[in-house]
């Protein structure tokens, strides 16, 4: 089973269009003819963003590097748009080079990316590099191999919180992570992808059903009510624990 892709044609959501076109004119501006193209991914991608909640997520790809002033560039942005796009919740911008896409060892990588997860808004569609993937031990543990960090490094940030706030974005963060890993492990099982994290825990479910009070337990944290921090902490290191042991032995047993 080939895994659909995101249909180019499809508009966006009407409030978020006049921010794309926005933000593609002040990359052609401070690029110039750097800039090969621009995708968008996530929830705005999906046109499923929500207002206030939803971030706007970015890929810039340029022909060479811009180091010397890509941190001035992409802030300038992110002010630009806090302050006209209250709405968005933030922007995040990936960037990378053309080369870099057109390697073999993006395949999994940015070619998974760009092809399933992201709609081109601007210039050269380098999905089209790439053919329909299919679902696979090896697009699951190169996106959520890494789960065992992200859970030591959003633990620290929630147990060094300071305020409501700080932890509620943190645990997130971290719930939407955890539950897209959950239906990952399961995914060449499954046949399928789903990027949306509460459907990624109820299609887990099939195969783990006794996992259900954890996976409620995460919906909670992604909804963005303020639990008590060491609740939090106890399902970081309970169920997060076992997610990664569980990757571990299904490395060991695919490779």
């Amino acid at each position: 089973m080939r895994l659909s892709v995101i249909d180019p044609n499809q508009p966006f959501q009407e409030m978020y269009q006049p921010a794309i076109d926005e933000l593609v004119s002040f990359l052609k501006s401070g690029l110039g003819e750097n800039l090969h193209s621009v995708y968008i991914y996530g929830s705005v991608a999906r046109k499923r963003a929500e207002p206030n909640l939803s971030n706007l997520d970015v890929i810039v790809v340029s022909k060479e590097s811009f180091s010397d002033v890509r941190t001035t560039l992409f802030n300038s942005i992110k002010w630009r748009f806090q302050k006209s796009y209250p709405f968005i919740n933030g922007v995040a911008i990936t960037n990378t080079l053309a080369e870099e896409i057109a390697s073999l060892d993006s395949i999994f990588s940015w070619g998974f990316q760009l092809r399933h997860c992201s709609v081109c808004v601007y210039g050269e569609n380098l999905a089209e590099c790439f053919g329909d993937y299919e679902p696979s031990w090896e697009v699951a543990k190169h996106w959520n191999m890494d789960v065992e960090n992200w859970v030591a490094v959003y633990r620290n940030r929630i147990a060094r919180s300071a305020t409501p706030e700080e932890q509620i974005k943190s645990q997130v963060i971290i719930a939407k992570k955890l539950l897209r890993a959950s239906y990952s492990l399961v995914m060449y099982k499954d046949k399928n992808w789903f990027e949306d994290p509460i459907e990624c825990g109820n299609h887990f479910l099939c195969y783990y059903p006794e996992k259900q009070v954890e996976i409620e337990r995460l919906g909670i944290l992604l909804s963005g009510r303020f639990i008590a921090k060491r609740s939090v902490i106890g399902i970081l290191d309970g169920y997060g624990e076992w997610l990664v042991k569980q990757y571990q032995k299904t490395e060991f047993r695919i490779g």
